[in-house]
């Protein structure tokens, strides 16, 4: 028992002496109406951990909450207009450009969410690419931007046998995210 308490010490200095973990997150918020549609704010705040397995790849995961309209791919579903979820993303970053100021990434990811809308339970599941910018503002910390995602995403409502899949790119202004890292 001594030996692994040792080791799993030794081996989270040595993890924290590398500067390889990094802690942050996302957030984003976009507000939509109009002359038909009624105005709906929607927002979403992501914190995430994650550790830089070596110079371009990276491991970690997203567990955020988000509210308002829900929409695949950048399509507003009618239904869940007023909706609410719980979300968690493992994914893996691959940096594809890297400078002293800038950095260019692609995060690979597996997310599930769960949330409601009214008195309707739903589940919701994605995997897709998403890309990203940093700009690194100083060594430990990192301004970070997130637009568009290209994969497949599925929602499921409780109790009802419509649900919803779809496959492709959704580029727009409901999915910008900004957020700030810092760098151990």
């Amino acid at each position: 028992m001594k030996k692994t308490l040792m080791t799993l010490a030794t081996l989270l200095v040595a993890v924290c002496a590398n500067a390889q973990v990094f802690i942050g997150g996302t957030a984003g918020i976009a507000s939509t109406g109009g002359e038909h549609l009624s105005d709906e704010t929607t927002f979403k705040i992501l914190p995430e951990i994650g550790y830089n397995i070596n110079r371009n790849w990276a491991v970690g995961t997203v567990v955020g909450y988000e509210k308002g309209s829900f929409s695949m791919l950048g399509k507003d579903l009618a239904n869940f207009n007023d909706a609410k979820a719980f979300e968690i993303a493992p994914y893996a970053r691959y940096t594809f450009i890297r400078s002293k100021a800038i950095n260019l990434f692609l995060d690979g990811s597996v997310g599930f969410a769960a949330g409601s809308q009214g008195n309707q339970d739903f589940t919701s599941f994605y995997v897709g690419l998403q890309p990203g910018l940093s700009l690194n503002i100083s060594k430990h910390f990192s301004v970070v931007s997130k637009v568009g995602f290209l994969g497949y995403e599925a929602l499921n409502p409780e109790g009802d046998n419509n649900n919803v899949h779809a496959f492709g790119l959704g580029l727009n202004g409901n999915n910008i995210q900004l957020g700030l890292y810092y760098n151990f």
